[in-house]
């Protein structure tokens, strides 16, 4: 399947690995190839510049957002930063048209000021925004109405998303969210490849609210355990 990854993290990074260990052939997306490829520095998480990655990545076709959405036969995976995902998304909607677009981001807001700062070891935590009264996936839905969005991946690092035997056996919940049925088989579906044998339907796009919200907590729980930079633990709904 042709399948399109927006974005060059570390997330987008391990979706594009384990996609391509399946046999899928992957476009990944990013605003400027050239640019991209040109970087030397590790970035901001402290992963390798991305032509780095790339060669010992074949077989993924690095290419602009636009026409790596363009190229996916029906499935795009969003690994663009929560507060630039509206824009870049509503920029190359009619590549998304009719796909189903997995929204894994954060509408995280970094720099802020509040007036009770939350610290932690690598800074301010940042603020969620939307939060409550709408989530980032809602306002990418609504900016994309031939699309269909589902919510999911967000409650796990993306390492673990992949590979989720990784933590106590795979014996751990993966949520989804979206108003498309079909769109939500797709996801799950996708789930089962990587691994996942919980997959938790939640119900329309309006509860990826809570999966958004939940970020805080996942950073709380991994700095309990000691883990300054995300969390390699698992989220268990016990029926």
């Amino acid at each position: 399947m042709k399948i399109a990854v927006l974005g060059t993290g570390g997330g987008a990074r391990a979706h594009t690995a384990k996609l391509l260990e399946l046999g899928h052939e992957v476009f990944v997306g990013t605003r400027d190839p050239q640019a991209t490829l040109a970087r030397t520095e590790p970035d901001m998480m402290g992963n390798a510049p991305y032509g780095q990655w790339l060669a010992d990545h074949p077989g993924t076709t690095l290419l602009t957002f636009g026409d790596a959405a363009a190229a996916a036969d029906g499935l795009v995976i969003g690994g663009i930063d929560g507060h630039n995902a509206v824009a870049a998304l509503t920029a190359i909607a009619d590549g998304l048209a009719g796909k189903t677009l997995i929204d894994y981001a954060v509408p995280y807001v970094y720099q802020h000021r509040s007036e009770h700062p939350w610290p932690t070891p690598w800074g301010v935590m940042p603020k969620l925004e939307p939060c409550d009264t709408d989530s980032l996936a809602e306002q990418i839905q609504r900016a994309l109405p031939a699309t269909k969005v589902v919510k999911s991946f967000v409650t796990q690092e993306q390492a673990t998303v992949v590979h989720p035997a990784a933590v106590g056996g795979g014996d751990h919940t993966m949520f989804i969210a979206g108003d498309h049925a079909d769109a939500k088989q797709q996801t799950a579906d996708l789930l089962e490849s990587y691994g996942w044998s919980d997959v938790l339907d939640l119900g329309p796009l309006v509860c990826a609210r809570g999966m958004e919200m939940y970020a805080h907590l996942h950073s709380a729980i991994g700095f309990g355990l000691g883990q300054q930079f995300g969390g390699h633990f698992g989220l268990k709904v016990v029926r």
